[in-house]
């Protein structure tokens, strides 16, 4: 039977700040608690590798729905049942809550009982607590993807859109032209500059 929580947090920084944080996946496990790798495949496609309930679980997600600023939702398409959303709301110049919505199946007895005592949904309180520290510590994000994906279409990228601010990793070489146009500083294909 599919479980649901909801939780929310204020934090201190302006809204493009929040979601454009949110949208370095590879960077969760900083900020959520038994997130131990996720690794961004393209720009709707991860594998998440995490210890729920004690019990080490992966699967791949899919990015379903993406609008700068106000929402980033996913579901498993492999391993771990889940799907979920957050939505970003200004709430002043430099303040944003950022609203969490998870759903879930707990498998096996271990993931049963922990979903018993609430286990995940401590975790998800947890996790945006942490956000908040993570983010507001910092006042600036590591990246940002401005893209957006239509629920149950394509992804409509920006051509500036997904960088990491903080690191030199080169793109995987089927993706280079591509990535390399959203890299800082990188000077888009055919943009005449």
């Amino acid at each position: 039977m599919a479980r649901k929580v909801e939780k929310s947090i204020d934090v201190d920084v302006p809204v493009s700040t929040a979601y454009n944080q949110w949208t370095q996946f590879e960077e969760f496990p900083r900020f959520m608690g038994g997130v131990r790798e996720v690794r961004q495949l393209d720009d709707r496609r991860m594998h998440w590798i995490a210890e729920i309930a004690g019990v080490q679980r992966e699967w791949d997600a899919t990015i379903v729905e993406q609008v700068p600023d106000r929402t980033v939702a996913w579901a498993a398409t492999g391993g771990t049942p889940n799907a979920g959303a957050v939505h970003f709301a200004p709430l002043a110049a430099d303040r944003t809550e950022v609203r969490l919505l998870l759903e879930y199946e707990p498998e096996g007895l271990v993931e049963q009982a922990g979903d018993k005592l609430n286990m995940v949904d401590r975790q998800a309180q947890s996790d945006l607590e942490r956000f908040k520290d993570y983010i507001e510590g910092r006042q600036v994000e590591t990246g940002g993807w401005r893209g957006t994906i239509a629920p149950g279409g394509a992804g409509l990228p920006d051509p500036t859109a997904r960088h990491r601010a903080d690191t030199d990793e080169e793109p995987p070489p089927e993706t280079e032209p591509e990535y390399a146009a959203r890299r800082p500083g990188a000077v888009a294909p055919d943009s005449g500059g």
